[in-house]
């Protein structure tokens, strides 16, 4: 049964399972807690991100995954999953967030362990391909000083926009950015 993005694309769905040659994205589970919590109180994590604090909170975990799962959230959480493949159960998160107009925002972080890999670029792709909202249009936000990152979506096929600015919460400021899209239609 195919699903009509333009009623669906605020509900909280069960999310299907994308496949990767390397991992899978799936939805997030209670048992993740460890290793999201370990990955994510690393402070080169935080500081990539607008919203991880440093240090991580007790309880910020499964707070996040209780929003990741929450039906009246409209944010749509993939875990990089590559046991399959012999790795780690939790490589990192992929989060696409609804905007208007058939948009969303993505935005991910892989663990320091894997930086260099080559799985951000490859989980980017994967999730711009099964475009699981329907979206016309997505869009990403990266810090100037995080290069990686912007080649992890200029390689997913995103085009430089513009130069915008927003406030990280590990950094306690506001921190310059680059803006880009991807056009899907």
């Amino acid at each position: 049964m195919k699903l009509d993005h333009t009623i669906v694309r605020d509900l909280k769905v069960t999310q299907d399972p994308i496949e990767a040659d390397r991992f899978t994205l799936r939805g997030p589970k209670s048992s993740d807690v460890g290793l999201l919590s370990l990955y994510a109180s690393d402070k080169r994590v935080a500081n990539a991100s607008r919203s991880l604090p440093h240090p991580l909170p007790p309880g910020a975990t499964e707070a996040f995954i209780a929003r990741s799962l929450d039906p009246a959230v409209p944010l749509h959480t993939f875990i990089i999953d590559g046991e399959a493949a012999g790795l780690s159960e939790v490589l990192g998160v992929m989060q696409l967030k609804p905007l208007e107009r058939d948009q969303s925002e993505v935005s991910f972080w892989v663990a320091p362990s894997f930086w260099g890999t080559g799985i951000a670029s490859s989980a980017l792709k994967a999730l711009v391909a099964a475009n699981p909202l329907g979206d016309k249009t997505m869009f990403a936000e990266i810090f100037q000083d995080n290069q990686a990152s912007a080649r992890v979506v200029t390689n997913a096929g995103f085009e430089y926009l513009g130069d915008a600015e927003t406030f990280s919460v590990s950094r306690g400021a506001r921190v310059p950015t680059w803006t880009y899209v991807c056009k899907l239609d």
